[in-house]
């Protein structure tokens, strides 16, 4: 009589082979997925930072296509998309930034320097915000529609080349009715 544990490491093995198969046949092994594409955003949960108007749930679900942006001073690839998100926003793009668990001084003296191209400003100095949009780290940035729905998760900096392949195809696609 066969004894059932001995077929526990084979069992194990077969799984972990059979995940590691199903892991590299991604279309795209890099992407991380995001749980909001397609669902309504979480509430905004920021303090307010410096002047700026400070976002609501309400304008994330006001008309029109939308970024929302999530960055430190202390990140190095928020600095080198900073001219991507300035480029939408003269081309007039709604920006929403949120100062994510950064000091108020050095986020501000980050805007002095590099220019703000954000139409509302946050701070998430706890993080909380981060962890209900499920973010990995800064820079992030999601482009919602009209109905406060996210249409796109982009971690990592905007680059001239996803801005072209991946956030102009979804903003098109936010603004559409």
């Amino acid at each position: 009589m066969a004894k059932p544990l001995l077929f526990v490491p084979a069992i194990a093995v077969a799984g972990f082979v059979a995940l590691a198969f199903l892991g590299m046949n991604r279309s795209d092994p890099d992407a991380l997925p995001s749980t909001l594409e397609g669902r309504e955003v979480p509430a905004v949960k920021v303090d307010p930072l410096g002047d700026a108007p400070v976002p609501t749930d309400a304008a994330l679900r006001a008309p029109g296509a939308k970024l929302v942006n999530f960055w430190a001073s202390w990140c190095a690839p928020c600095r080198a998309e900073h001219p991507m998100l300035e480029k939408l926003a003269a081309e007039g793009v709604q920006i929403v930034g949120i100062n994510y668990k950064d000091k108020p001084d050095a986020a501000l003296a980050f805007l002095a320097e590099l220019g703000s191209p954000y139409a509302m400003i946050g701070a998430d100095t706890s993080g909380r915000m981060g962890i209900d949009w499920g973010i990995y780290g800064v820079p992030e940035t999601f482009v919602i529609n009209g109905e406060g729905t996210v249409i796109l998760r982009l971690p990592g900096p905007i680059t001239a080349e996803n801005l072209e392949s991946t956030i102009r195809p979804a903003l098109a696609k936010a603004a559409a009715p």
